[in-house]
C-alpha cells in the first residue's frame, strides 16, 4: 500500500473559498488520495476558514495543528513536518489547485527513483480562474541542470514538491527565512548531497493574484535578498563570483518599478 502525507499552512488572511478549493482538489479531485493531511493553522482564523476545515474533516483524514500566534510559514511548516506520519510528503499551498492525477504521477516518480529527495512540478500561474491561465514557470527536470540552476534561482515550484521526510529533517528542517524558507531548505538538502528531480508538467495552478509584481519588489525584498545571497556564500554554496551575479541579477531589480520587475520576469522565464 502506498502511504503518504500532504503538509498545509493556512492564516487568516487567505480566502475561504479558495482554501476550499484548494483542499478539494487534493482528496475529491486526486486519482491517488493522500494517507494524511497534516494542516497547520498558522494562528487565529477567520471563522469562515474555520468552517471549511470543520466541513472538510468530516470526509477526509485531516490531523489539525492549530497555532496561537502566527509564527510564519517556515516556522509552521517545520512544526507540521513533525506530525507527518509517512516518509513521503507532499506540500500544498492553501489558495492553489492541484490537478487531479498529481499525486499519482510524483508518488510513481519517487518509487522510481529513489535516488532522488525532492521532486517538483512546473506550474501554470493565474489570477483569476485556472482556465485563465496568464504565465508558466518551467523548470529544469534534469538534476545536474537543477544543481547548476540552483546557483541563480529557485530550483523547485515550492506549491509543487514531494519530498522524503527524512532528507528534509536531516538538513535541518524548514527554518525561519521569510520569503526563501523553501529555497534555503533545497540548498541545505543539496549541500547535503540531495539530488533533485522536476517532472516536466503543469500538475499544479498556482494562485498569484493582479498585483504579482508589486509584491516582488521593494526594500524590504531587497534585504532579504541581499541576506540569503550572503548565507549562501557562508555556507559554500555560492562563490564570491555566483554572489554579484545574483546580486545584480536578483537583488537589485527588486528596488526597480513594477515596469522593470515585468520586464526581468519575462527574460528570465524565457
Amino acid at each position: 500500500m502506498i502511504t503518504f502525507s500532504v503538509l498545509i499552512s493556512v492564516y487568516q488572511k487567505e480566502k475561504a473559498e479558495f482554501f476550499r478549493l484548494a483542499l478539494d482538489s487534493i482528496w475529491e479531485q486526486q486519482t491517488l488520495r493522500p494517507s494524511e493531511i497534516v494542516l497547520v493553522c498558522d494562528g487565529p482564523l477567520t471563522p469562515e476558514l474555520n468552517k471549511v476545515i470543520d466541513q472538510f474533516s468530516l470526509k477526509a483524514p485531516l490531523k489539525v495543528l492549530r497555532f496561537e500566534k502566527n509564527r510564519g510559514l517556515g516556522g509552521a511548516l517545520a512544526e507540521g513536518l513533525q506530525f507527518c506520519s509517512h516518509e513521503l510528503v507532499a506540500r500544498m499551498d492553501s489558495d492553489d489547485i492541484s490537478v487531479s492525477d498529481r499525486f499519482e504521477k510524483q508518488v510513481k516518480f519517487m518509487m522510481e527513483h529513489p535516488e532522488i529527495s525532492i521532486c517538483g512540478t512546473d506550474i501554470a500561474e493565474f489570477a483569476e480562474t485556472k482556465d485563465k491561465v496568464c504565465s508558466y514557470r518551467r523548470l529544469p527536470s534534469n538534476p545536474n541542470e537543477i544543481l547548476n540552476f540552483a546557483r541563480r534561482r529557485n530550483p523547485l515550484n515550492h506549491m509543487t514538491v514531494i519530498f522524503r521526510k527524512s532528507e528534509v529533517m536531516g538538513a535541518g528542517n524548514y527554518r525561519d527565512f521569510h520569503g526563501y524558507e523553501d529555497y534555503y531548505l533545497w540548498i541545505r538538502m543539496l549541500k547535503n548531497g540531495a539530488s533533485i528531480g522536476n517532472i516536466p508538467e503543469n500538475l499544479v495552478y498556482a494562485r498569484i493574484g493582479n498585483n504579482m509584481h508589486s509584491r516582488r519588489r521593494g526594500l524590504r525584498l531587497f534585504n532579504q535578498e541581499l541576506k540569503l545571497l550572503r548565507e549562501l556564500v557562508r555556507i559554500e554554496f555560492l562563490s564570491s563570483g555566483d554572489y554579484y551575479k545574483n546580486l545584480l541579477f536578483r537583488a537589485f531589480p527588486r528596488l526597480f518599478p513594477v515596469w522593470g520587475i515585468k520586464l526581468v520576469y519575462r527574460i528570465l522565464h524565457r
